[in-house]
Protein backbone atom coordinates (compact mmCIF):
# COMPACT_ATOMS: atom_id res chain seq x y z
CA UNK A 1 0.00 0.00 0.00
CA UNK A 2 1.36 3.38 -0.98
CA UNK A 3 2.31 5.63 1.96
CA UNK A 4 0.43 8.94 2.24
CA UNK A 5 2.35 11.96 0.99
CA UNK A 6 3.14 14.82 3.35
CA UNK A 7 0.36 16.79 1.65
CA UNK A 8 -2.12 14.03 2.37
CA UNK A 9 -0.92 13.87 5.98
CA UNK A 10 -1.53 17.58 6.33
CA UNK A 11 -5.04 17.28 4.92
CA UNK A 12 -5.86 14.43 7.30
CA UNK A 13 -4.51 16.43 10.24
CA UNK A 14 -6.58 19.41 9.15
CA UNK A 15 -9.75 17.29 9.17
CA UNK A 16 -8.88 15.90 12.59
CA UNK A 17 -8.56 19.44 13.91
CA UNK A 18 -12.30 19.89 13.49
CA UNK A 19 -13.03 17.21 16.03
CA UNK A 20 -10.35 17.22 18.70
CA UNK A 21 -8.88 20.06 20.74
CA UNK A 22 -5.12 19.83 21.31
CA UNK A 23 -5.33 18.05 24.66
CA UNK A 24 -7.70 15.35 23.39
CA UNK A 25 -5.76 14.16 20.36
CA UNK A 26 -2.64 12.08 20.81
CA UNK A 27 0.25 11.91 18.42
CA UNK A 28 0.32 8.11 18.11
CA UNK A 29 -0.75 8.29 14.47
CA UNK A 30 2.25 10.39 13.63
CA UNK A 31 -0.03 13.19 12.46
CA UNK A 32 0.08 16.40 14.44
CA UNK A 33 -3.05 18.50 14.86
CA UNK A 34 -3.16 21.43 12.48
CA UNK A 35 -4.96 24.71 12.89
CA UNK A 36 -8.05 24.32 10.79
CA UNK A 37 -9.48 27.01 8.54
CA UNK A 38 -12.44 26.58 6.24
CA UNK A 39 -10.89 26.29 2.79
CA UNK A 40 -12.06 29.22 0.71
CA UNK A 41 -14.33 30.37 3.51
CA UNK A 42 -15.24 34.00 3.92
CA UNK A 43 -14.09 35.92 6.99
CA UNK A 44 -16.38 35.82 9.98
CA UNK A 45 -16.56 35.84 13.75
CA UNK A 46 -15.53 33.33 16.38
CA UNK A 47 -18.39 32.12 18.56
CA UNK A 48 -18.36 29.82 21.60
CA UNK A 49 -21.39 28.01 22.97
CA UNK A 50 -20.93 27.01 26.62
CA UNK A 51 -23.31 24.19 27.48
CA UNK A 52 -23.38 22.97 23.88
CA UNK A 53 -24.44 19.40 24.67
CA UNK A 54 -27.62 20.41 26.52
CA UNK A 55 -31.22 20.72 25.44
CA UNK A 56 -30.76 24.33 24.32
CA UNK A 57 -27.09 23.99 23.43
CA UNK A 58 -27.43 21.35 20.73
CA UNK A 59 -30.05 23.06 18.53
CA UNK A 60 -28.37 26.41 19.22
CA UNK A 61 -25.02 25.01 18.06
CA UNK A 62 -26.68 23.72 14.90
CA UNK A 63 -28.25 27.11 14.18
CA UNK A 64 -24.95 28.92 14.76
CA UNK A 65 -23.22 26.49 12.37
CA UNK A 66 -25.71 27.63 9.72
CA UNK A 67 -25.07 31.33 10.34
CA UNK A 68 -22.87 32.69 7.50
CA UNK A 69 -21.30 35.28 9.84
CA UNK A 70 -19.69 32.54 11.98
CA UNK A 71 -16.25 31.36 10.83
CA UNK A 72 -15.21 29.37 13.92
CA UNK A 73 -17.63 27.68 16.33
CA UNK A 74 -16.34 26.35 19.66
CA UNK A 75 -18.61 23.91 21.50
CA UNK A 76 -17.96 23.40 25.22
CA UNK A 77 -19.64 21.26 27.83
CA UNK A 78 -18.73 19.01 30.75
CA UNK A 79 -20.21 15.92 29.02
CA UNK A 80 -20.92 14.63 25.51
CA UNK A 81 -19.19 17.39 23.55
CA UNK A 82 -17.21 15.07 21.22
CA UNK A 83 -20.40 13.49 19.86
CA UNK A 84 -22.20 16.79 19.36
CA UNK A 85 -19.10 18.26 17.70
CA UNK A 86 -18.68 15.30 15.33
CA UNK A 87 -22.35 15.46 14.38
CA UNK A 88 -22.51 19.21 13.72
CA UNK A 89 -19.11 19.36 12.02
CA UNK A 90 -20.51 17.28 9.14
CA UNK A 91 -22.84 20.11 8.08
CA UNK A 92 -21.65 21.67 4.81
CA UNK A 93 -21.52 25.28 5.97
CA UNK A 94 -18.54 27.61 6.33
CA UNK A 95 -18.03 27.55 10.10
CA UNK A 96 -15.24 25.36 11.43
CA UNK A 97 -16.40 23.43 14.51
CA UNK A 98 -14.18 22.40 17.43
CA UNK A 99 -15.25 20.62 20.59
CA UNK A 100 -13.99 21.06 24.15
CA UNK A 101 -14.76 18.73 27.03
CA UNK A 102 -14.56 19.47 30.74
CA UNK A 103 -13.26 22.21 32.99
CA UNK A 104 -9.65 21.57 31.96
CA UNK A 105 -10.48 22.67 28.39
CA UNK A 106 -12.60 25.72 29.19
CA UNK A 107 -9.75 28.16 28.58
CA UNK A 108 -8.96 26.61 25.18
CA UNK A 109 -12.64 26.90 24.27
CA UNK A 110 -12.75 30.60 25.15
CA UNK A 111 -9.45 31.95 23.84
CA UNK A 112 -9.93 34.39 20.98
CA UNK A 113 -13.74 34.36 20.91
CA UNK A 114 -15.77 37.34 19.67
CA UNK A 115 -19.11 36.18 21.13
CA UNK A 116 -19.74 33.75 23.98
CA UNK A 117 -23.25 32.32 24.33
CA UNK A 118 -24.07 30.66 27.67
CA UNK A 119 -27.05 28.28 27.82
CA UNK A 120 -25.25 26.11 30.43
CA UNK A 121 -27.12 24.96 33.52
CA UNK A 122 -29.99 22.74 34.61
CA UNK A 123 -33.43 23.16 33.00
CA UNK A 124 -36.63 23.96 34.82
CA UNK A 125 -38.87 21.01 35.72
CA UNK A 126 -42.59 20.97 36.61
CA UNK A 127 -43.21 22.79 39.89
CA UNK A 128 -39.82 24.54 39.81
CA UNK A 129 -39.55 28.29 39.80
CA UNK A 130 -36.58 30.05 38.26
CA UNK A 131 -35.39 30.74 41.79
CA UNK A 132 -35.22 26.99 42.41
CA UNK A 133 -32.53 26.87 39.74
CA UNK A 134 -30.49 29.58 41.37
CA UNK A 135 -28.00 27.71 43.56
CA UNK A 136 -26.94 25.30 40.81
CA UNK A 137 -26.89 27.67 37.85
CA UNK A 138 -25.38 30.59 39.77
CA UNK A 139 -22.24 28.55 40.47
CA UNK A 140 -22.00 27.40 36.85
CA UNK A 141 -22.30 30.95 35.51
CA UNK A 142 -19.72 32.24 37.98
CA UNK A 143 -17.16 29.63 36.88
CA UNK A 144 -17.75 30.24 33.18
CA UNK A 145 -17.52 34.02 33.56
CA UNK A 146 -14.21 33.67 35.41
CA UNK A 147 -12.94 31.85 32.32
CA UNK A 148 -14.26 34.57 30.01
CA UNK A 149 -12.59 37.27 32.11
CA UNK A 150 -9.28 35.47 31.76
CA UNK A 151 -9.38 34.31 28.12
CA UNK A 152 -11.62 36.66 26.10
CA UNK A 153 -12.44 39.73 28.22
CA UNK A 154 -13.46 41.74 25.14
CA UNK A 155 -16.02 39.17 23.96
CA UNK A 156 -19.71 39.98 23.82
CA UNK A 157 -21.46 37.69 26.31
CA UNK A 158 -25.01 36.46 25.62
CA UNK A 159 -26.30 35.00 28.89
CA UNK A 160 -29.20 32.55 28.70
CA UNK A 161 -28.77 30.53 31.91
CA UNK A 162 -31.72 31.03 34.24
CA UNK A 163 -32.64 32.86 36.33
CA UNK A 164 -31.39 35.58 33.94
CA UNK A 165 -32.62 38.29 36.32
CA UNK A 166 -29.93 37.09 38.76
CA UNK A 167 -27.26 35.51 36.54
CA UNK A 168 -26.54 38.73 34.62
CA UNK A 169 -25.74 40.57 37.90
CA UNK A 170 -23.58 37.57 38.88
CA UNK A 171 -21.61 37.87 35.64
CA UNK A 172 -21.21 41.62 36.13
CA UNK A 173 -19.84 41.12 39.65
CA UNK A 174 -17.37 38.47 38.45
CA UNK A 175 -16.09 40.81 35.73
CA UNK A 176 -15.90 43.75 38.16
CA UNK A 177 -13.78 41.71 40.57
CA UNK A 178 -11.07 41.18 37.97
CA UNK A 179 -11.39 44.59 36.31
CA UNK A 180 -12.74 43.45 32.91
CA UNK A 181 -16.37 44.57 33.26
CA UNK A 182 -17.77 46.35 30.23
CA UNK A 183 -21.55 46.80 30.58
CA UNK A 184 -21.86 47.24 26.81
CA UNK A 185 -20.71 43.66 26.27
CA UNK A 186 -22.89 41.80 28.77
CA UNK A 187 -26.42 41.02 27.61
CA UNK A 188 -29.09 38.85 29.19
CA UNK A 189 -31.03 37.12 26.42
CA UNK A 190 -34.76 37.88 26.76
CA UNK A 191 -35.44 37.33 23.06
CA UNK A 192 -37.68 34.34 23.77
CA UNK A 193 -40.17 36.66 25.49
CA UNK A 194 -40.20 38.84 22.35
CA UNK A 195 -40.53 35.81 20.06
CA UNK A 196 -43.47 34.52 22.09
CA UNK A 197 -45.07 37.97 22.22
CA UNK A 198 -44.79 38.37 18.45
CA UNK A 199 -46.27 34.90 17.92
CA UNK A 200 -49.17 35.21 20.36
CA UNK A 201 -50.13 38.73 19.25
CA UNK A 202 -49.97 37.64 15.60
CA UNK A 203 -52.38 34.79 16.40
CA UNK A 204 -54.89 37.22 17.92
CA UNK A 205 -54.54 39.71 15.05
CA UNK A 206 -54.44 37.10 12.28
CA UNK A 207 -51.04 38.29 11.00
CA UNK A 208 -47.74 36.72 10.02
CA UNK A 209 -45.58 36.78 13.23
CA UNK A 210 -42.65 38.04 11.16
CA UNK A 211 -44.62 41.24 10.52
CA UNK A 212 -45.27 41.86 14.24
CA UNK A 213 -42.94 43.65 16.67
CA UNK A 214 -43.80 43.69 20.37
CA UNK A 215 -41.38 45.42 22.77
CA UNK A 216 -40.96 43.31 25.93
CA UNK A 217 -39.25 45.05 28.84
CA UNK A 218 -38.39 44.40 32.50
CA UNK A 219 -36.84 41.02 33.13
CA UNK A 220 -37.09 37.37 32.16
CA UNK A 221 -39.37 35.67 34.70
CA UNK A 222 -43.08 35.84 35.47
CA UNK A 223 -44.37 39.32 36.31
CA UNK A 224 -40.99 40.87 35.47
CA UNK A 225 -41.81 40.15 31.80
CA UNK A 226 -43.74 43.20 30.64
CA UNK A 227 -45.01 43.23 27.03
CA UNK A 228 -45.78 46.77 25.91
CA UNK A 229 -48.89 45.94 23.93
CA UNK A 230 -49.70 49.62 23.44
CA UNK A 231 -46.56 49.86 21.28
CA UNK A 232 -47.20 46.87 19.00
CA UNK A 233 -46.20 47.35 15.36
CA UNK A 234 -48.20 47.38 13.18
CA UNK A 235 -50.40 49.61 15.31
CA UNK A 236 -53.51 47.81 16.51
CA UNK A 237 -56.33 48.08 19.01
CA UNK A 238 -56.59 45.26 21.55
CA UNK A 239 -59.50 44.83 23.96
CA UNK A 240 -58.85 44.68 27.74
CA UNK A 241 -59.68 40.96 27.62
CA UNK A 242 -57.14 40.38 24.84
CA UNK A 243 -54.52 42.39 26.73
CA UNK A 244 -55.05 40.34 29.90
CA UNK A 245 -54.91 37.07 27.95
CA UNK A 246 -51.80 38.03 25.99
CA UNK A 247 -49.90 39.46 28.96
CA UNK A 248 -50.59 36.36 31.05
CA UNK A 249 -49.60 33.97 28.25
CA UNK A 250 -46.39 35.85 27.45
CA UNK A 251 -45.40 35.96 31.12
CA UNK A 252 -46.13 32.25 31.60
CA UNK A 253 -44.97 30.91 28.25
CA UNK A 254 -42.13 29.00 29.89
CA UNK A 255 -44.46 27.29 32.32
CA UNK A 256 -46.77 26.39 29.44
CA UNK A 257 -43.94 24.45 27.79
CA UNK A 258 -42.67 22.86 31.03
CA UNK A 259 -46.13 21.54 31.83
CA UNK A 260 -46.77 20.36 28.26
CA UNK A 261 -43.53 18.35 28.32
CA UNK A 262 -44.65 16.70 31.60
CA UNK A 263 -41.24 16.45 33.17
CA UNK A 264 -39.32 15.84 29.94
CA UNK A 265 -37.79 19.31 29.76
CA UNK A 266 -38.37 23.01 29.35
CA UNK A 267 -38.40 25.40 26.39
CA UNK A 268 -35.33 24.24 24.49
CA UNK A 269 -36.12 24.49 20.78
CA UNK A 270 -37.86 27.87 20.90
CA UNK A 271 -35.12 29.14 23.25
CA UNK A 272 -32.42 27.96 20.86
CA UNK A 273 -34.21 29.72 17.99
CA UNK A 274 -34.51 32.93 20.01
CA UNK A 275 -30.87 32.74 21.17
CA UNK A 276 -29.66 32.21 17.60
CA UNK A 277 -31.79 35.14 16.41
CA UNK A 278 -30.31 37.37 19.12
CA UNK A 279 -26.74 36.17 18.46
CA UNK A 280 -27.24 36.98 14.78
CA UNK A 281 -28.25 40.52 15.76
CA UNK A 282 -25.05 40.83 17.82
CA UNK A 283 -22.99 39.52 14.89
CA UNK A 284 -24.59 42.00 12.50
CA UNK A 285 -23.82 44.74 15.01
CA UNK A 286 -20.19 43.61 15.19
CA UNK A 287 -20.05 43.67 11.39
CA UNK A 288 -21.15 47.31 11.48
CA UNK A 289 -24.71 46.99 10.21
CA UNK A 290 -26.87 50.01 11.01
CA UNK A 291 -30.16 49.96 12.89
CA UNK A 292 -29.78 46.61 14.68
CA UNK A 293 -32.27 46.98 17.55
CA UNK A 294 -33.44 44.21 19.88
CA UNK A 295 -34.66 43.86 23.47
CA UNK A 296 -32.14 42.62 26.06
CA UNK A 297 -31.59 42.60 29.83
CA UNK A 298 -28.64 44.92 30.43
CA UNK A 299 -27.01 47.37 32.82
CA UNK A 300 -29.35 50.32 32.50
CA UNK A 301 -30.43 53.73 33.75
CA UNK A 302 -33.88 53.47 32.14
CA UNK A 303 -35.28 52.86 35.65
CA UNK A 304 -33.77 53.19 39.11
CA UNK A 305 -32.72 49.51 38.94
CA UNK A 306 -29.15 48.66 37.90
CA UNK A 307 -30.36 46.09 35.33
CA UNK A 308 -33.44 46.22 33.14
CA UNK A 309 -34.59 44.84 29.79
CA UNK A 310 -35.51 47.29 27.07
CA UNK A 311 -34.70 47.96 23.43
CA UNK A 312 -31.00 48.41 22.70
CA UNK A 313 -29.09 49.26 19.55
CA UNK A 314 -26.23 46.88 18.84
CA UNK A 315 -22.97 47.76 17.12
CA UNK A 316 -19.24 47.12 16.99
CA UNK A 317 -18.84 47.87 20.71
CA UNK A 318 -21.80 45.73 21.75
CA UNK A 319 -24.57 47.94 23.13
CA UNK A 320 -24.35 51.37 21.51
CA UNK A 321 -27.62 52.86 22.72
CA UNK A 322 -30.28 51.97 25.28
CA UNK A 323 -33.77 53.23 24.54
CA UNK A 324 -36.31 54.58 27.03
CA UNK A 325 -39.59 52.77 27.55
CA UNK A 326 -41.66 55.33 25.66
CA UNK A 327 -45.25 56.21 26.60
CA UNK A 328 -46.92 53.62 28.83
CA UNK A 329 -50.64 53.29 29.47
CA UNK A 330 -52.10 52.81 32.95
CA UNK A 331 -52.11 49.01 32.66
CA UNK A 332 -48.42 48.98 31.71
CA UNK A 333 -47.43 51.44 34.43
CA UNK A 334 -49.02 49.15 37.02
CA UNK A 335 -47.21 46.19 35.49
CA UNK A 336 -43.93 48.09 35.57
CA UNK A 337 -44.20 48.67 39.33
CA UNK A 338 -44.81 44.94 39.91
CA UNK A 339 -41.90 44.05 37.65
CA UNK A 340 -39.48 46.44 39.37
CA UNK A 341 -40.37 45.15 42.83
CA UNK A 342 -39.68 41.55 41.81
CA UNK A 343 -36.56 42.46 39.83
CA UNK A 344 -34.93 44.34 42.70
CA UNK A 345 -34.82 41.21 44.84
CA UNK A 346 -33.51 39.03 42.00
CA UNK A 347 -30.72 41.49 41.20
CA UNK A 348 -29.65 41.73 44.83
CA UNK A 349 -29.65 37.94 45.09
CA UNK A 350 -27.18 37.71 42.21
CA UNK A 351 -24.91 40.45 43.55
CA UNK A 352 -24.88 38.90 47.04
CA UNK A 353 -23.96 35.48 45.63
CA UNK A 354 -20.63 36.80 44.34
CA UNK A 355 -19.90 39.25 47.14
CA UNK A 356 -20.57 36.88 50.05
Amino acid sequence: MQQPTSGANQRIARIAAHLHPPTLQGESSGLGRMDCRAKGGSPGFKVAVLGAAGGIGQPLAMLMKINPLVSVLHLYDVVNTPGVTADISHMDTNAVVRGFLGQQQLEDALTGMDIVIIPAGVPRKPGMTRDDLFNINAGIVKTLCEGIAKCCPKAIVNLISNPVNSTVPIAAEVFKKVGTYDPKRLLGVTMLDVVRANTFVAEVLGLDPREVDVPVVGGHAGVTILPLLSQVKPSCSLTPTEIDYLTDRIQNGGTEVVEAKTGAGSATLSMAYAAAKFADACLRGLRGDAGVIECAYVASTVTELPFFASKVRLGRAGIEEIYSLGPLNEYERAGLEKAKKELAGSIQKGVSFVRK
